[in-house]
């Protein structure tokens, strides 16, 4: 019974790590669609979107946006945040 007090007071002791609100590719995911070469456009207004050339599937996700649910490996999908920037380029 003691060393379970001792668990519960350590688990009370951590602290929640806050979600990162731009978020990069995970190591170790394949980059199927390309979406590495244009991670410098994260955090940048969605306007910079109109200065880049990309050729091949890319479909753009603001918030509240109705998506389907099809996977295509290829395509490159640009996450806008509320605050109308780039939060999060991934592929599918």
């Amino acid at each position: 019974m003691k060393k379970l007090g001792i668990f519960v007071v350590l688990a009370a002791c951590t602290s929640a790590v806050p979600t990162p609100i731009v978020q990069r590719l995970p190591v170790g995911v394949a980059d199927t669609c390309g979406a590495a070469k244009y991670q410098t456009l994260l955090d940048q207004d969605a306007t910079a979107l109109e200065r880049v050339l990309i050729l091949g599937e890319v479909r753009i996700l603001r918030p509240s946006t109705i998506v389907t649910q099809d996977f295509r490996p290829t395509r490159m999908n640009f996450h806008i945040g509320p605050d109308a920037k780039i939060a999060q380029i991934s592929c599918g």
